[in-house]
């Protein structure tokens, strides 16, 4: 049905939409055709002594086909890398991994122990209580930039779950 209307139309719409929003933190943008993914919960794992920091957060994807994640920047980072923790032989490692597939109206959860973004090499100081924009780039030139709200590490299971609230909830931009 988006397709059929007119392209004048359409930015009547999205603007209308986007006026709609102004009072919330969900902003949106139609990009072409293309799945949308929403981002929840983005949080970073902060650690001293400018060690490498995680980045965590679930990604839906409303649309009807899988959206394919490719990277990750932040201007607050000299080196960002999409990494996954795996289990061989009763040791853990980190993967550097080129792509991760969301799939069609599926979730992919980045959590500790799993799928996460390395923050590498910070370029100012990051402390806990900072918000870290990181722009995901997806197969197709697709972005979306997420603030990342930076907790101290708890040293427990939990992963720093505090950072699991549901501000900041942003959608993929072209």
């Amino acid at each position: 049905m988006f397709k059929a209307l007119t392209r004048t139309t359409r930015r009547h719409l999205l603007a209308a939409s986007l006026a709609a929003l102004a009072f919330t933190v969900v902003p949106t943008f139609a990009a072409h055709n293309t799945p949308t993914v929403q981002a929840k919960g983005a949080w970073i794992r902060w650690l001293p002594a400018d060690l490498p920091a995680g980045g965590y957060v679930t990604l839906t994807n409303a649309g009807n086909k899988p959206v394919v994640l490719v990277g990750a920047t932040s201007a607050d980072y000299g080196n960002t890398m999409l990494h996954e923790t795996r289990n061989k032989g009763g040791v853990s490692e980190m993967v550097h991994v080129d792509k991760i597939a969301i799939p069609a109206h599926g979730t992919m959860a980045f959590q500790p122990g799993g799928y996460h973004i390395m923050l590498m090499k910070a370029k100012k100081p990051v402390k806990p209580g900072d918000m870290v924009p990181i722009t995901l780039l997806f197969e197709g030139g697709d972005k979306l930039t997420v603030d990342f709200e930076v907790h101290k590490t708890d040293g427990g299971t939990s992963g720093g779950m505090k950072g699991s609230n549901m501000n900041g909830m942003h959608n993929v931009q072209h």
